[in-house]
């Protein structure tokens, strides 16, 4: 990048807020796919303002914004894949503005955790349920950009559910409100969910305003253990019509078990087919009991050999340890892990995951499975070896027929993670080359100099 544009970045920001040095290119070229595309420049805003400035400038200049959060993406969306400027937001736009306990809402900045706001809000009996498993580092700007999901979808649903209203900067600097904290609003088009999901290519957004809820006071855990995946999701989506809707219904295949009990020793049966571990929330203990008393008698009804039920926190923890641990688990099956988060119609899961066996057995690659069956979200690892260029490809094959087949049963790419990078050139699997074309004047009214985050989702 031409040294005058480093200072008159400088002249916005101030020198201490723009890094043009090696060390800053690396640490902001990177996420969790390992990807590597270091930027030109990092800035670092401080307010709305900056960022309206920046964009300006950029524009007029076409120069490429790339804007960042913690970083924390599988997908490779806040990659500067194209070089330009890595806008990251975590620095000074990470304030909790408001919580406004009358309407139940709370204003944020883009840099704001996950989890400090969870627990900001929680101290005044309110609840912020959509929990990513990156919650302890990703930010809600990034949560927002990606529509981020979590172990809690099943019952309260993602991020999108949540946006009530959203400011953001244009490309060309216009500041921009889209929606309200009023519970109805119907007037104009909905660009706040435009905005949702669209990865940081359409406009940076610079505050938030989140619907709260109130926080339940009961919660329990079990976990039930069944002879084939096939069993398992059947009493997922059977426990789904009964009438109860837990918080979460997460789901562990034989070889993720396997993978756990391996790294961990926790005694878990390494000969079960598959493990579903649930809660139950609520404000009343007949209420939970109830609860709890439906699944337990449709996990049984559909081959359930075992129902733990935690009589603790700690017991709770304890069954919860294995989903948890599962990403890092599988490792043990191949050095690089092809991750994706497909998502099909709850009833079509044991199908979904019969023809997954089947691509295993073609290919000749493991491929554990966990994840959101609660909702349909299914975390699909591809385990090859990393340094072996057939093995990758080989890879790449398995998951483009697991893509296929995931929309012909009528599901999607992504549930969670977006599409960024990695899942751009298999956009035309899913849709149409109109509805590309759709996508693509969407991107153009926003941005017609193609200026933020370039060459994501395939636009």
């Amino acid at each position: 990048m031409e040294q005058k544009h480093i200072e008159h970045l400088q002249k916005i920001v101030g020198k201490e807020n723009v890094y043009s040095d090696k060390a800053h290119l690396i640490a902001y070229s990177y996420d969790a796919t390992r990807e590597r595309f270091e930027p030109d420049a990092v800035v670092f805003p401080r307010d709305e303002n900056d960022v309206s400035e920046i964009l300006k400038y950029c524009n007029e200049n076409r120069i490429i914004i790339v804007p960042r959060g913690a970083g924390s993406g599988f997908t490779g969306g806040a990659l500067p894949a194209n070089g330009g400027i890595v806008l990251a937001m975590e620095k000074h736009m990470n304030k909790i503005l408001e919580i406004d306990l009358d309407n139940m809402v709370a204003v944020v900045q883009p840099g704001v955790i996950n989890m400090d706001l969870q627990k900001a809000v929680e101290a005044k009996g309110l609840f912020y349920p959509p929990d990513p498993a990156s919650q302890e580092y990703s930010t809600i700007g990034g949560n927002v950009s990606e529509n981020a999901g979590g172990m809690r979808a099943a019952k309260y649903g993602i991020t999108k559910d949540y946006v009530m209203a959203i400011r953001a900067v244009r490309p060309n600097g216009d500041i921009i409100r889209a929606g309200k904290k009023t519970i109805k609003d119907v007037a104009g088009y909905n660009i706040a969910g435009i905005l949702i999901a669209s990865e940081g290519t359409l406009a940076v957004i610079t505050e938030i305003t989140l619907k709260l809820i109130a926080k339940p006071k009961l919660k329990k855990t079990a976990m039930g253990i069944f002879p084939s995946v096939e069993s398992a999701m059947e009493a997922v989506y059977k426990t789904m019509a009964s009438g109860v809707t837990p918080v979460a219904m997460e789901f562990l295949d034989n070889l993720t078990i396997r993978a756990v009990e391996q790294k961990y020793g926790k005694g878990l049966p390494t000969d079960a087919g598959a493990i579903l571990i649930t809660d139950v929330d609520g404000n009343l203990p007949e209420e939970i009991d109830y609860q709890m008393s439906v699944i337990e008698r449709v996990f049984m009804e559909n081959s359930c050999m075992e129902f733990k039920k935690a009589r603790d926190d700690a017991e709770a923890a304890d069954l919860w340890f294995a989903r948890r641990n599962a990403s890092q688990s599988i490792t043990i099956y191949g050095s690089k892990k092809i991750n994706e988060d497909i998502t099909v119609p709850r009833s079509v899961l044991p199908e979904l995951l019969r023809h997954i066996n089947d691509v295993s057995n073609k290919y000749g690659v493991k491929i554990p499975c966990f994840g959101h069956t609660g909702d349909g979200n299914v975390h699909t690892n591809v385990m090859v070896d990393g340094s072996d260029p057939k093995q990758l490809e080989i890879g790449h094959k398995a998951i483009e027929e697991i893509f296929k087949i995931t929309v012909d049963l009528g599901g999607t790419l992504s549930g969670e993670h977006g599409i960024g990078l990695s899942k751009a050139p298999f956009m035309h699997i899913a849709f149409s080359e109109e509805e590309m074309n759709l996508f693509r004047d969407i991107k153009r009214a926003f941005d017609p100099n193609n200026i933020l985050n370039p060459g994501k989702m395939a636009l």
